[in-house]
């Protein structure tokens, strides 16, 4: 396992860089660029919940796409909420349980996520252009290395406030 004790100058780097992606001003507008001109006026939330549905256009039961998702049912809600009144998705019942409601993209949905896949292959192929192709491998392996380290840590906090919250537990000190 490499040193966890790495560079604090390199720790905060790291965390500024990530933060820029993820918040930055080109952030926006890199989306707008993705949805194409004329497209409806999405946040990263819901073009993510976008492409998700899209992944099963016969439709998800809502606690699956929580699931695939990664948020609790209410936010699964709200997202496809905010996609069909952007005319993106839609809910239905499901004919074999009426008790179940599917959520899928409506016509509209799948035109905007193509769209946005096809204009998201040819950003990505300008961004990677200056790295080599090992570099490149090296970036995916070092990105889906770090995607497990956060989805580990998270799981651990998870448990730790789980465990916390437990009537008559003593929460760690530190």
């Amino acid at each position: 396992m490499p040193d966890a004790s790495s560079d604090p100058e390199t720790r905060r780097r790291i965390a500024a860089a990530w933060r820029e992606l993820r918040r930055g001003a080109s952030g926006a507008a890199l989306r707008a660029h993705l949805i194409g001109p004329g497209g409806p006026q999405v946040e990263q939330a819901q073009l993510d919940a976008l492409e998700v549905l899209a992944v099963d256009p016969s439709g998800w039961r809502m606690g699956d796409f929580a699931d695939a998702m990664h948020v609790d049912p209410s936010t699964a809600t709200r997202a496809v909420a905010r996609l069909e009144q952007l005319g993106l998705a839609e809910r239905s019942h499901d004919p074999d349980d009426r008790r179940v409601v599917l959520a899928r993209p409506t016509a509209l949905g799948r035109r905007t996520i193509n769209s946005m896949l096809v204009r998201r292959s040819v950003g990505m192929e300008r961004l990677l252009e200056t790295f080599t192709d090992e570099e490149q491998e090296q970036f995916a392996e070092y990105l889906e290395r770090l995607v497990g380290a956060v989805d580990g840590l998270v799981a651990e906090l998870n448990g730790a406030t789980a465990l916390d919250r437990r009537p008559g537990s003593t929460p760690p000190r530190g």
